[in-house]
């Protein structure tokens, strides 16, 4: 999926663990069929998972935030979160950290299928986190300002002319920017909040996975899940049970938008279901707001 991408397998995984965690050397071994475009996934056992970052870009220090407030937050939010339980080093050729955590089962929601039972679900979620308080967090890897983005997203929009609505595009786009920035003291956020990136059992949220950009930061970045995987009719409730303010939300559209708009010409080739996914979310927001 990246031009850098270190290409990984089984046989590698198992030469890592053998040198560095013998005590899981002989396990049963298996690649994990995903979409995400951060670590390559590989089933340990019943009980564990290794994951080992695809390239150098794959959000530099995500297993450092990961290892190091993982186990803090944990207790605080109420769903489950990835445990991490042992972090390897580089070897056999493959250049960076890599880590195993505990296994969560579950299965990824579909995009514009969700309930409004999941709705307040993921707004409960999301209020508990941004209320969390924890000292010296580190700064959001996506809770910046989005004018930090701002030359990427006008680049994907070029690249994507003649496939949507450039013109709406840009408009709303720039809509994000105007709005005012978030006025208040930095909350602890996840960053990242996909469909990929969440685990239903029984119909229930269950988990929220890829904590790499964790920190503090602007709420509003939580919100994308709102455009990437909610329905429309799903979302006044989502956003009634937060009940942040209109430039939070306007903010929060900004943040999906971004996402939606440098991953579709990103992934059209590498990872076609990522990038469907990303599709429909500029869908969703293009037709809210025309």
């Amino acid at each position: 999926m990246h031009a850098d991408e270190i290409e990984t397998d089984v046989a590698l995984v198992r030469r890592l663990l053998s040198g560095q965690f013998p005590e899981w050397a002989d396990l049963a071994l298996e690649p994990v069929l995903t979409s995400g475009t951060v670590n390559a996934l590989y089933r340990l056992g019943d009980d564990l998972v290794v994951r080992l970052p695809r390239n150098r870009g794959s959000r530099s220090g995500d297993l450092e935030r990961e290892f190091r407030w993982l186990p803090a937050l944990s207790p605080l939010v109420p769903v489950a979160v990835p445990e991490p339980l042992a972090k390897g080093a580089p070897g056999e050729g493959y250049p960076w950290e890599w880590g195993v955590y505990r296994w969560l089962d579950g299965e990824n929601p579909t995009p514009g299928h969700a309930s409004d039972s999941l709705a307040e679900e993921l707004a409960r979620f999301v209020l508990t986190l941004h209320r969390v308080e924890l000292a010296d967090g580190p700064p959001s890897g996506r809770g910046a300002s989005l004018g930090a983005f701002d030359e990427a997203t006008r680049a994907a929009i070029a690249a994507l002319e003649g496939e949507i609505d450039a013109e709406a595009a840009t408009a709303a786009w720039e809509e994000a920017l105007a709005t005012p920035e978030w006025p208040h003291p930095p909350v602890w956020a996840h960053g990242d909040l996909m469909p990929g990136n969440l685990l239903m059992r029984d119909c229930r949220l269950a988990a929220v996975i890829d904590w790499g950009a964790v920190g503090i930061g602007d709420p509003a970045c939580d919100l994308m899940v709102a455009w990437n995987l909610l329905p429309a009719d799903a979302r006044p409730v989502f956003r009634a049970a937060l009940g942040y303010d209109d430039a939070t939300w306007a903010r929060g559209r900004g943040w999906a938008l971004w996402t939606g708009l440098v991953g579709l010409p990103y992934y059209r080739v590498t990872n076609p279901g990522f990038a469907a996914k990303a599709r429909r979310t500029v869908g969703e927001i293009l037709a809210e707001i025309g």
